[in-house]
Formats: C-alpha cells, structure tokens, sequence
C-alpha cells in the first residue's frame, strides 16, 4: 500500500529480501545509558536473524549481549528520492554453540577489521518493519 506521504510499507519477505542484499546496515543498542549507533557488516542467517562478527573485547559484545536491540539497513538513491530502510527489532546474543560459530565461520559475515579474538553476534529478527519511498517528484 503507498501512502500519501510517497512511502510504501513493505511486508516482512520483502523486508529480509531487501536486508540479504545490503552490505551494511547499523547497530542500535543503549551504551552506558546513552543511545549508540554502530556501522558493521553483516550477513541474513537462515532463519532470518542478523549475524555480524565482531571482537570478543569490544564494548559491542558487552552492551548488547542478552538485551533487545535494533538493527537497521537501507539504500537511498537521491537522484531519484526513492529507496528503503528495514529495521529488526529483537533479543542480540553471542554464538557460544561451537558447531554454530564453526558454520558461521563457513557461511556468516567477515569483519572488515582484522581480528584475532572473533565473535559471532545474532539478532534475532522478532519484529521486522520497512518501508519504501517511492520517489516523489522534486521541489519545484
């Protein structure tokens, strides 16, 4: 459904299609009472949750691991004035299973840092909202 405002809200498929093709998206999380916004990459696991790599020493690890946070991504064309923009809302969690870290290690995201002390973190994809612009004509 567009609205008149020129977005489109997009429904959850649409949502996870649109996230396993971003290269990075960010990180919400509360860093010592103060809202923080963190840049990573990162991949869509198979059962729709967000996987990112990270150092097991990193404040990250420690503010978000067993709390709810978000996770957005988008692309924007300016040009144009259209794009999206998804957002996950859910439980984040260090992968301590070792057959789990082991697939991910195969399959899930690669820091673009170099690291020596990896950790998978998951974002469980509880609730999942996105919407699109669908680009609306210039001013003027």
């Amino acid at each position: 459904m567009i609205h008149s405002d020129g977005f489109r809200s997009l429904d959850r498929q649409e949502c996870l299609r649109l996230l396993a093709e971003a290269p990075v998206g960010r990180v919400v999380y509360t860093r010592q009472a103060l809202p923080a916004v963190l840049p990573v990459n990162f991949t869509l696991d198979t059962d729709s949750s967000v996987a990112l790599c990270t150092s097991a020493a990193s404040d990250l690890v420690r503010a978000v691991d067993g709390v709810v946070v978000a996770f957005e991504a988008d692309d924007f064309d300016a040009g144009n004035r259209s794009g999206w923009s998804v957002v996950v809302t859910g439980r984040a969690a260090v992968v301590t299973d070792p057959a789990e870290h082991e697939r991910l290690l195969r399959t899930g995201p690669r820091s673009w840092m170099p690291m020596r002390d990896g950790v998978f973190v998951r974002i469980e994809a509880e609730m999942v909202k996105g919407r699109e612009l669908t680009g609306l004509p210039g001013p003027g």
